[in-house]
């Protein structure tokens, strides 16, 4: 017995893998906005727990990306890839490689520029920042999600044609 499209969909606490990349996109967006509000004196103290490695990672060089702040490009990315997940979770787009394919291309370069964050935070500054984890994990998490969802649209065009 095959699944139908939409049973093959409902993986993820009963989420298709795009409104699961939409929620997890989401909070993090929210996370990050925090961070940037933070940065730019609009947010209040910043809740990090002991050691101050939230404030030590986000004042160092690595907390700025070509002198644009690392926490505005988590927002305004996670932001991205939250309404591209939405719009490919639209009914009529729901099976098309399209919207696969740009999470992909947003999620994939997250990956890497996370990368260097991380290395910046541990290698060089030797410190832990608990929100920067929270969104090294999640880019993670959406890295596997969206090539689950890349094989998922590929059945289904194999499928069709």
């Amino acid at each position: 017995m095959t699944d139908t499209p939409s049973e093959r969909r409902a993986r993820l606490l009963g989420l298709s893998y795009r409104q699961f990349i939409a929620v997890v996109a989401l909070i993090n967006l929210f996370v990050a906005a925090y961070l940037h509000l933070w940065k730019i004196g609009m947010a209040g103290t910043l809740a990090c727990g002991e050691g101050h490695g939230c404030a030590l990672a986000q004042m160092s060089s690595f907390g700025w990306f070509l002198g644009v702040d690392v926490a505005l490009i988590g927002a305004l990315g996670y932001a991205l890839i939250f309404a591209t997940a939405i719009i490919g979770s639209l009914p009529e787009r729901e099976d098309a490689r399209g919207p696969a394919l740009a999470l992909a291309a947003l999620v994939y370069p997250a990956i890497l520029f996370t990368l260097r964050l991380k290395y910046g935070e541990f290698i060089v500054l030797q410190t832990f920042c608990p929100w920067c984890a929270i969104s090294a994990v999640s880019v993670t998490l959406l890295g596997v999600i969206v090539a689950l969802e890349l094989r998922r649209t590929r059945i289904v065009a194999a499928r069709r044609s």
